[in-house]
This record gives C-alpha cells, sequence and structure tokens, in this order.
C-alpha cells in the first residue's frame, strides 16, 4: 500500500481527538460566543470550519496520509449528525445545545438587558425590522432573536411581519 493511504496516527486517537475538540467547541460557541441576527447557526459554522481545516491537514501534508484526515473529517461529520439527532428527539439536549429564544422588544420597548447580553445595537435590530416592512418598535408586540440568529417578530396587530425580507425577491 502507499503511504499516500496508510494511516499514520492511530485511528483511535484521532476518533478521540476530533471528538474532544468538537463538542468543545460546540460548548466554547454555545455559552460563551454571542450569536448576531441573521447569522448561521452555531453548529453550522462550527462544523464547516473544524472540517474544513481537518480536510486541509489532509491535503496539505499535515498528516502523513489522506486516511488520517478522512478518519478526523467521519468523526467531525459523526458528532455533527449525532447532535443534530439527538436535538430532534430530546427537547433536553435541545435546550442544552440550542440556545433559547430571546426576547428583544416586547409590546413595543425595548428589552435593553437582552440587547446588552447579545452585544446587539438597536440599530441593528431596526435594520431587521424595516427589511420586513416595519417602521417603528410601537408596532412590535414581540421580537424574538431566534436561536438561528434571525429575527421573529410579531406585529401588535396580530399580522405576522413579513417572512421575506423586502430587498429579496421571492423564488
Amino acid at each position: 500500500m502507499s503511504p499516500l493511504f496508510e494511516l499514520t496516527v492511530s485511528p483511535l486517537e484521532l476518533v478521540v481527538r476530533g471528538t474532544v475538540m468538537y463538542l468543545a467547541l460546540v460548548l466554547t460557541f454555545r455559552f460563551i460566543l454571542r450569536r448576531d441576527v441573521g447569522s448561521l447557526g452555531i453548529p453550522d459554522v462550527l462544523f464547516i470550519v473544524i472540517v474544513a481545516d481537518a480536510a486541509q491537514n489532509a491535503m496539505a501534508g499535515e498528516y502523513k496520509s489522506i486516511a488520517d484526515g478522512i478518519v478526523l473529517v467521519a468523526t467531525l461529520v459523526f458528532w455533527n449528525v449525532a447532535l443534530d439527532w439527538l436535538s430532534f428527539r430530546s427537547a433536553a439536549m435541545r435546550r442544552f445545545i440550542e440556545p433559547p429564544s430571546l426576547p428583544l422588544i416586547r409590546d413595543g420597548k425595548w428589552v435593553r438587558r437582552n440587547l446588552k447580553d447579545q452585544w446587539i445595537t438597536t440599530e441593528e435590530v431596526l435594520s431587521k425590522l424595516h427589511e420586513h416592512g416595519i417602521e417603528r418598535i410601537s408596532q412590535v408586540k414581540i421580537a424574538r432573536l431566534e436561536p438561528d440568529g434571525e429575527l421573529g417578530v410579531i406585529r401588535k396587530d396580530g399580522q405576522e411581519a413579513d417572512n421575506a425580507p423586502r430587498n429579496q425577491k421571492p423564488n
């Protein structure tokens, strides 16, 4: 067999390293880093970055073989799928992995503590409201920062805000 395809690091070591790093980073992102309005979900970004790095190491020769990189990427794919599946099947796991929905506006008034905790400016929220056809916060019954970083809005008149931002064309 060519040295290019031989394992140079124990597969168990690669699985343990991949598992520890993935879970440590999920916890770090979940409890320490902030969310941005309209951003990708934390596990999505994390997965993309780690897999890209692991694959790059295998391609650029940081590992001695492609097989090392494949084992590490497979470990990361496993944990990404496993956490998604566990979150789908278990409300307790979903609450642990995904940040809760957080009100930013309630009955036309800013919830300043939540804005401050998430480092979100009123200008950022107003911009998102304008994209959805809302001109003033007095029109908002509740605006929540959702776990995926999107802004969910219910107007005081009982109507939901436009689902698609006004600057996007429908498909």
